[in-house]
Parts: C-alpha cells; sequence; structure tokens
C-alpha cells in the first residue's frame, strides 16, 4: 500500500516537472521570436481586399503619385504603428521619432507652370525620332530631354523607343512602362507627340544625329535646325545628357519637369502593382527604402570586389571585359573603395544604419534586383536588421508574374515604393539614387540620407579592432558628417572647381537629382490676404 502511495506521488510529482518544462519552453520561444527575430521567421501576412490588386476599370482611375503624404505621417498622426510601438519603449519614442523626421520644406512648392510668354507649339518642321538608352531611370532622364528638344528644334515627337540592347536585355516597350495616353494629353499644348511615323514617311530617309552631351539651347537651334533643310525626320541613336543641367531658358527647364513628374506616369498596372506593395509595406509602420547596389552589372562595371570571394571577382572581371560599352578595363578594386567610387556592400550599409540608430526591428525594403552572391552577402545585414522585404517577399508569385523577365518594369515598381518610403537611402550614386532624389525633392523635400562613402568605409575600417568607446565615437562622427545630407532644400551643385569641358558638365549636379530652383519656389505670406511666389 505504502509503494503504491509512494509511486502516486512519484508520477504526480514527475507530471508537474513536465509541464514546467513545457511552459518554460513555450515562453522561451515565444520571447525569441517577439525580441529577436530572424529573418526566416518573419512572413508576410495574408492581407485583406485594402491590400490587394485594383480591377483592370479601377486601374484607369489611379495614381500612386496623388498622395503626397503618407497617412502615418499626416497632420495629427502617429508615425509609430502598432508594430512600432510594441517594440520601442516609452523613453525612446522622442528619439526615435527623429529617425523619420523629414526636413523643413514648408516653405517651397513645386512651381512648374510656363511663364505668361509661352505659347502652344507651331507647325511642326518635322519628326524627331528617339532611341532612349540605358535603364530605367537613365531613359527617363533621356526621355523628358526630348521633349525639351523637340520643343526646342520645333518637332513632333515619336513616342520613344526604349533600350532593348542594353545589359538588362528587356523588349518592353514605351506603352509597357509608361502609360502613352497619359504622356501624349499632358504634353498637348508643350510639344505635339505621336505613336508613330505617318504610313507616307515610313520608308523617307533620315537625319541620323548623335546630339552632343550637356548642350544649350543654341547648339539645337544653330546646328540641329539645319537637318530640316533636307530631311524630314531626325533620328537620336542616344538620348541620356544631351541638355546642359544648367543655364537653359526657365520655360525649358520647367517643361523638363512637367515631362518628368507629371507626364511620364508608369502604366495602370505597375501603378496599381507598386501601390499595393507600398500599402503592405506601410503596414509595417514606417520603412527605409535601401537601394543596395550590390547586384552583379554594377560590381562589374565599377571593379568593386570588397568581400567577394577570388571566384566571384574573376566572374566580374570576365563580364566587364566581355562587355564592349563599358569603356575601362583594368580596375583597382581598393583604390576605387578608398576614393568612395564603389557601392556599400550589405555589411558596410549595417553598420551604417545603427552608427545613424535605426533599431534593429526597422522596417527595410531593398530596391534592387538580386544582391550578388545572395544571402552569403546579406547574412551580416540580416543579422542585425529581421525586418527587410522585397517586392518578392511583398508579393505573390502570381501577382509578380507579369512582370518577370522585364528588368524595367521591376525597376519601376522599386521606384514607387522608394519615392513613397518614409526614408530613402542609395547605397551607390547611381541614375536609380539620382531620380528617386529629385522626385523626392519634388515632392516636398522627403528624408532622403546619401551616404559619404568615402568617410563610412574609411571608419568602417577602424571599426572591426575599436574599443566600445572608439565605437561610440564613430557613431557620433557617422551622424554628424550626415546631418546635412538628408533632403533638405538647397540649390543645385555647380562643377567642381577646376574641372575643364567635357569633365566640368560630368561634375555638375544633374538636373533630375535636384530641380531647384527652377521647378521648387519658395512661398511666402505676408499677410492672410496675399500671398506671392519667389523664384
Amino acid at each position: 500500500m505504502q509503494k503504491r502511495r509512494w509511486r502516486w506521488i512519484s508520477l504526480n510529482l514527475l507530471r508537474k516537472l513536465l509541464m514546467y518544462a513545457v511552459c518554460m519552453i513555450a515562453l522561451v520561444a515565444l520571447f525569441s521570436v517577439h525580441l529577436f527575430p530572424s529573418s526566416s521567421s518573419i512572413k508576410v501576412p495574408n492581407f485583406s481586399d485594402a491590400f490587394k490588386l485594383p480591377t483592370q476599370h479601377e486601374l484607369k482611375h489611379q495614381s500612386w503619385t496623388r498622395e503626397l503624404t503618407p497617412p502615418h505621417l499626416s497632420k495629427g498622426k502617429d508615425p509609430l504603428s502598432s508594430h512600432s510601438r510594441q517594440l520601442v519603449g516609452a523613453r525612446e519614442i522622442s528619439d526615435y521619432d527623429k529617425l523619420w523626421k523629414r526636413s523643413s520644406n514648408s516653405k517651397f512648392e513645386p512651381c512648374i507652370e510656363p511663364s505668361a510668354n509661352y505659347t502652344s507649339p507651331g507647325e511642326s518642321r518635322g519628326y524627331l525620332l528617339v532611341h532612349a538608352n540605358g535603364g530605367l531611370n537613365q531613359m527617363r532622364f533621356g526621355i523628358c530631354d526630348m521633349v525639351a528638344v523637340a520643343r526646342i528644334i520645333n518637332a513632333t515627337l515619336v513616342i520613344p523607343e526604349l533600350d532593348k540592347k542594353s545589359f538588362w536585355q528587356d523588349n518592353s516597350h514605351f506603352s509597357d512602362v509608361f502609360d502613352e495616353d497619359h504622356f501624349i494629353n499632358v504634353l498637348a499644348n508643350d510639344v505635339r507627340v505621336v505613336k508613330k511615323l505617318p504610313k507616307e514617311l515610313a520608308t523617307a530617309s533620315k537625319s541620323k544625329k548623335e546630339f552632343r552631351s550637356w548642350s544649350g539651347v543654341e547648339y539645337y537651334e544653330e546646328e540641329i535646325t539645319n537637318s530640316w533643310l533636307n530631311h524630314q525626320i531626325i533620328q537620336a541613336s542616344k538620348s541620356d545628357s544631351r541638355l546642359a543641367n544648367n543655364y537653359l531658358p526657365l520655360d525649358i527647364q520647367k517643361l523638363r519637369c512637367r515631362a518628368c513628374y507629371e507626364a511620364l506616369r508608369f502604366a495602370p498596372r505597375i501603378e496599381a502593382m507598386g501601390k499595393l506593395l507600398v500599402d503592405r509595406m506601410r503596414s509595417y509602420g514606417p520603412y527605409i527604402a535601401l537601394h543596395l547596389r550590390f547586384e552583379k552589372d554594377m560590381l562589374a562595371f565599377s571593379g568593386c570586389t570588397q568581400e567577394l570571394s577570388p571566384a566571384e571577382a574573376e566572374e566580374l572581371r570576365m563580364l566587364r571585359n566581355n562587355t564592349d560599352n563599358w569603356k575601362i578595363k583594368d580596375i583597382d578594386s581598393k583604390e576605387q573603395r578608398s576614393k568612395g567610387e564603389c557601392p556599400l556592400t550589405p555589411k558596410e550599409v549595417g553598420f551604417f544604419l545603427s552608427a545613424l540608430g535605426y533599431p534593429s526591428n526597422t522596417p527595410i525594403y531593398i530596391a534592387a534586383g538580386e544582391t550578388y552572391g545572395g544571402d552569403s552577402h546579406m547574412a551580416y545585414l540580416l543579422s542585425h536588421y529581421p525586418y527587410i522585404m522585397s517586392k518578392e517577399k511583398l508579393a505573390t508569385v502570381e501577382e509578380l508574374q507579369p512582370f518577370i523577365n522585364h528588368g524595367s518594369q521591376l525597376a519601376a515598381l522599386d521606384y514607387i515604393v522608394s519615392v513613397e518610403s518614409d526614408v530613402f537611402i542609395p547605397s551607390y550614386s547611381g541614375n536609380m539614387a539620382k531620380a528617386v532624389e529629385g522626385h523626392r525633392r519634388f515632392l516636398g523635400h522627403r528624408k532622403t540620407i546619401v551616404p559619404l562613402r568615402k568617410t563610412i568605409v574609411r571608419l568602417f575600417d577602424k571599426l572591426e579592432n575599436a574599443t566600445l568607446k572608439e565605437r561610440k565615437k564613430i557613431s557620433s562622427q557617422i551622424i554628424d558628417a550626415h546631418i546635412k545630407r538628408q533632403g533638405s532644400p538647397r540649390k543645385r551643385k555647380g562643377p567642381i572647381s577646376g574641372t575643364r569641358g567635357m569633365d566640368r558638365f560630368r561634375s555638375e549636379e544633374s538636373f533630375y537629382t535636384n530641380p531647384k530652383p527652377e521647378c521648387l519656389c519658395q512661398r511666402e505670406t505676408p499677410n492672410a490676404n496675399t500671398s506671392h511666389i519667389i523664384r
């Protein structure tokens, strides 16, 4: 009897111990998921109808650019989502808000209306055919320049042909990427635009031109218009950087802005998908759009091999040597990096974000193609910032299917999510970075942090053997170096002192990176009844 009693007591005690162990394991698992989430544990939830693509009928009436201020940053609304509040303590909220606060922009607004002397396009002297070259954003710049050129030479612009032979091998037509009818209608009072040449001119001879880079109005008026004497068609073989950044007539500069920010709207299905991605990112709270240019083509072109294996470096060298239009073949990677001419690596980006004070729960959207080397090079960044998203994570395979194998269309999705982000950070100053920064300035100087790569890599190299005290000092140096590099209003930068010829033009800040002062004006209100624009 006594043995049976002891057996019952032992079993009861063992049962309680097992229950206690199970509870402890469950608690540990719960805390590990919520406080230290791994990248594999972060999944996109099943979204409601509000986060789904609209119907074909609804596509015709939507534009993501109509909403200039994200809902969670509207006046009177809390910039922290419930997700963010759960992860940030009350004492830290004030500092957390500072990370997302945009620069003061209340005194500046778009001013792209033509002057009182501006007239509708006169009788056309002929047709301008344009081959837009490069990736999406290089083509955007070129198309907008060609709109202005068509105005200058009094030509009818034929809808440009997009680049199908570059590295990206994208066979998209203009109407696949942009809203063709919208483009034609918006520019109706500026330039006559047609979808194709008239049939009677299909076989007519053309005056083939490669317009001179960074040219002024005089070049087009005095040299190019002579082609109308013997031809009805001028064919431009390239469109990039064919207009000067500065010293053009004010109405021409404003026309470039109207073309870029009003006429050149993405095709309806791209806009709808882009808005959907934005809405899904905002469901996580304020987010950073990171243009992580650690991609195969960029690394091969720049000759940067930091953190790559010898086999990877050799693969990129072969790609560079086999790409005919990449002129420079022999590149010293260490020298490139020390001069700040390499894109930041994912590890350097993680260091930069930490130094700025962004916490590990910050939602980050990767606005780029496939990271070279995949997860092997993303490990450090993912371990420090596990809430990393991309279009592939936010959308289903079926939703992205129409855009697959179309690099320009995929880049357009990244463009939309980047322009609408709370903070945009480019790891390299390429065309995407320039285009997004300029568009964000135009929409109200949204916060854009442009890394000083030369400074960052120098401090990053000191970090490995640094003490805790030295690490805090390095972080302060990073913050101080970027106080004035966050998208606040300023005039466009001119050429670097001492540069000459084409290098002088090349060193200027792009018009599309900063359309101020021509397209952004300061509004002053002397009293409640009157106001005026200072240009």
